[in-house]
């Protein structure tokens, strides 16, 4: 692991086949190490430095001690965190001090390298998914905090999976599949939606008995146009509105209002692009519904759009989230809170003088993180906002990271990866945030430059080919949820 604190705490001065083929990882033990001068931007919608103070915040750093390749996170009711990455479901109930692993070796077996989490913000029910081969994936589940579990298969039929295994919950509406479930009253309390990709395009389906069987949806329409139709993450709205982002060149959004039962598309960003290969952007909606689409744009910065109908217009205007001086960034994962009140993060470098330099095609680099050179470095960046829903929005941006989560490029299509001193395909394809019942928000990442790499200020794209395992969360700073003021530290 990285030299970064147990306890990272500072005060802002300013303030295809995508991952089933992970190799494993050697894990150093950790070294312990305060982040001194930490980097961070106050800009305006268009990443320009603005004159705002700062926002005053403190993060606590977690080594989960295991690989983290594409991991997902969440927070029950009860405090406990629990990551999912790889064939692993952790948990920490101490605030990150320590972390265990807790899935049932039969309820949530058979395990792959392709696994995805989630757990139930009104429920509290945990989830842990797996891609079985390429027909079948294996659902499991805990409502005790991962004490016990049960579990289910998910046959796909004849159609193979192609990738990207989702699963999210959310409320049910008033129409389509919510409706019957009023009418019968033997729904479980939240839909459950279950999508991944075939060959064919996005397939998604609801789950009426959460989770335990998915019988009704199939294909859905807004089909990516390569790659067979992957998609980022499954997000849901308060009032019941699901959206799933798949794999375009225009930023685009596709929505059900009815629970699954029908979806539409909608548009925006076109004004910036999105460049290729490129996948896994994401929605957040806030405690009113609105909606906030992030997404890496033609320069390789993060943009937003954001709807204030529950996904049936969006701005065409794009909004830039990272600051200027980020000049490649992948990776955005965002929730909200109240509305104007979210969290971005994201994977980001500075290295504007490397730009038009040689990439690793030995072309002119412009930013793809993809191609970046060998010596390019990337770090975990955050970024908040408390009005983003104002005509002129404020992001505080800072980057947590001390050395570099990756140095050299990151394979954004495993089709298409260099093999620099071993797969530059290290950190698979996403990492992910959320935010707890009291709007403190925790980011799940997997770490490539571990060791030595974090040692050397000349480590190069061979030193960095780790996926340790790592969270960032909120110690003290503004909640999302403006109820909860001032968040204190979990631990001392």
């Amino acid at each position: 692991m990285r030299n970064k604190a147990l306890f990272l705490a500072f005060m802002v001065l300013s303030l295809p086949l995508s991952g089933c083929f992970g190799e494993e990882d050697v894990v150093p033990e950790p070294e312990i190490e305060v982040q001194e001068n930490p980097r961070v931007f106050v800009t305006d919608k268009t990443g320009a430095d603005v004159n705002v103070p700062p926002m005053n915040l403190t993060f606590q750093f977690s080594d989960v001690g295991e690989t983290g390749k594409e991991p997902s996170i969440g927070i029950t009711s009860s405090g406990c965190i629990f990551f999912i990455a790889m064939e692993k479901v952790m948990r920490s109930c101490d605030g990150g001090l320590t972390w265990d692993e807790t899935q049932d070796p039969v309820m949530c077996s058979p395990t792959t390298s392709d696994p995805y989490g989630w757990v139930d913000p009104i429920t509290d029910r945990v989830f842990g998914v797996q891609m079985i081969g390429l027909e079948t994936s294996w659902i499991c589940w805990s409502d005790d905090d991962g004490e016990t579990w049960l579990g289910n298969p998910h046959d796909s039929g004849t159609t193979p999976i192609n990738d990207h295994i989702k699963l999210a919950s959310g409320p049910w509406t008033s129409s389509g599949y919510g409706a019957l479930g009023q009418f019968t009253g033997s729904f479980y309390e939240t839909a459950v939606y279950y999508c991944y990709n075939k060959l064919a395009g996005i397939f998604c389906f609801t789950s009426f008995d959460g989770g335990a069987t998915f019988e009704a949806g199939g294909q859905i329409i807004g089909l990516a146009t390569t790659n067979g139709g992957l998609h980022g993450a499954i997000s849901t709205a308060p009032d019941g509105t699901v959206y799933v982002t798949p794999r375009v060149a225009t930023p685009t959004v596709i929505v059900s209002k009815d629970n699954g039962f029908s979806w539409f598309e909608r548009y925006m960003g076109e004004d910036v692009g999105t460049p290729n290969p490129r996948k896994n952007s994401e929605v957040s909606a806030d405690t009113d519904s609105n909606a906030y689409h992030v997404w890496t744009g033609g320069d390789e910065g993060i943009y937003m759009s954001r709807s204030t109908d529950s996904g049936e217009t969006w701005e065409q205007e794009s909004i830039r989230i990272s600051p200027a001086g980020v000049i490649s960034t992948v990776f955005p994962q965002t929730d909200a809170g109240d509305p104007g009140r979210i969290a971005v993060t994201y994977l980001g470098s500075e290295n504007a003088e490397m730009l038009n330099q040689s990439d690793i095609d030995g072309n002119p680099w412009d930013g793809n993180a993809h191609y970046a050179p060998n010596n390019a470095t990337y770090h975990l960046y955050i970024t908040y906002s408390l009005n983003a829903l104002d005509e002129e929005p404020i992001f505080h941006t800072y980057r947590v990271t001390d050395d570099p989560v990756q140095v050299g490029s990151i394979c954004l299509n495993s089709g298409d990866c260099r093999d620099i001193g071993g797969s530059n395909r290290n950190l698979l394809d996403f990492n992910d945030l959320h935010i707890d019942r009291e709007g403190r928000v925790y980011v799940a990442f997997a770490d490539g430059c571990t060791g030595d790499c974090a040692t050397n200020e000349n480590a190069t794209a061979s030193d960095s080919r780790d996926g340790r395992g790592a969270v960032y969360y909120l110690a003290s700073g503004p909640s999302l949820l403006a109820e909860f003021g001032l968040m204190e530290p979990l631990i001392d």
